[in-house]
């Protein structure tokens, strides 16, 4: 075995969640590869929920994964901003998953004069907060946004993501957004760091073309599209780019093989 699959960063939803419901055999999969020592993080470009949230979501559906375990995209801005500017100011549109990220590196939330428009996801998009963006962007304010997905799936289907409000924004400020989440290099780079692992000895896992697999490649992943999310297997066609390998499900992912 010259490059054995030490360790798995798996994307959430569409791969091991469907909305509240589980993907049938999700929980064989993590437990497998328990069994079989290989470490595993939970990536998510999802910016609604803490990780202290994702944990108990998953865990009330029987997936037992501590929050230390996930990171998102949420997490991932958070670390950005400090970076990039401390203890600044932000207009925020979000769930608590990334006002509380914002919140932990000591930020201000405001509409007055703030340094950066950080755009995440939500439950329900406000029309009036997205004209506030606007404005404030068009008075030099920074666009920021957690993630390019322009949909996501649940259990009724379809629904739309930070990606197409993020392309709202854009069109009418004519300013482009930065996105922190996959497929940026940040995200991967956070997840092998905290893994302890090195790219030719990890696995990415994801439903996503777009964002999974071409972040797996440009870190240098090996990687593994499921069709249990938003990709279908004719979508391939439609991208120069492919994964490593298919599978329907995670499911049919015998990890032992991939070495």
């Amino acid at each position: 075995m010259a490059n054995p699959k030490k360790a798995f960063i798996i994307d959430m939803d569409g791969v091991l969640v469907h909305g509240s419901k589980i993907i049938p055999g999700a929980d064989a999969f993590i437990r497998q590869l328990r069994i079989e020592r290989r470490k595993f993080l939970i990536l998510t470009n999802n910016p609604i929920f803490t990780t202290r949230d994702l944990a108990h979501r998953l865990q009330s559906i029987g997936l037992d994964i501590p929050q230390k375990q996930i990171f998102t995209s949420a997490l991932a801005t958070a670390i950005f901003l400090q970076n990039q500017r401390p203890n600044g100011k932000a207009f925020v549109i979000g769930e608590v998953g990334l006002t509380e990220a914002i919140h932990a590196i000591g930020y201000i939330m405001t509409d007055k004069d703030p340094d950066y428009v950080v755009l995440g996801e939500t439950i329900s998009y406000n029309i009036d907060q997205i004209t506030t963006a606007i404005r404030l962007i068009s008075e030099g304010a920074r666009f920021i946004a957690t993630n390019p997905d322009p949909s996501g799936p649940s259990e009724s289907g379809l629904v739309p993501a930070c990606g197409a409000m993020a392309a709202l924004i854009e069109k009418a400020s004519g300013v482009s957004p930065f996105f922190v989440g996959k497929p940026n290099a940040l995200m991967m780079r956070t997840a092998l760091n905290y893994l302890g692992s090195h790219s030719e000895n990890t696995v990415m896992v994801g439903d996503r073309m777009d964002t999974d697999v071409v972040s797996g490649i440009n870190s240098g992943l090996d990687t593994i599209l499921v069709l249990s999310g938003v990709t279908k297997k004719e979508d391939l066609d439609n991208y120069p780019f492919l994964p490593r390998y298919v599978y329907n499900s995670v499911a049919d992912i015998v990890p032992i093989k991939l070495d």
